[in-house]
């Protein structure tokens, strides 16, 4: 009979006034969606859910094309699974939106 071997890795979600990040122990093998289910962000955050969420290991999408998807990505020791709110607006429009605001000032000048 072999022990299971545990790993570090954390969690992380932040809103704009406040974010959590926190360490777990988890089993090796452990996927990334399994490890943010254990963290309970849930319960911290209502609306989260680990399930829908866009996720990503230090900044790298989690997005099934140039990494797996999170329920299929084996954490490493040290990983910080990172969730993702949804945009407010798409980023492209946001910055038309600015350099429009900009034209309409260098004109008023």
């Amino acid at each position: 009979m072999s022990a299971k071997r545990f790993m570090e890795v954390e969690v992380a979600y932040a809103l704009p006034d406040r974010q959590l990040i926190r360490k777990l122990q988890v089993p090796a093998g452990c996927s990334a969606l399994e490890a943010v289910r254990q963290a309970g962000l849930e319960e911290e955050f209502p609306g989260v859910d680990p399930e829908t969420a866009a996720m990503g290991i230090f900044s790298q999408p989690l997005d099934g094309r140039v990494r797996p998807l999170p329920a299929e990505y084996v954490l490493e020791p040290g990983d910080r699974v990172e969730l993702y709110r949804p945009l407010q607006i798409d980023p492209k429009q946001a910055r038309l939106a600015r350099a429009a605001k900009a034209k309409t000032n260098r004109k008023q000048k």
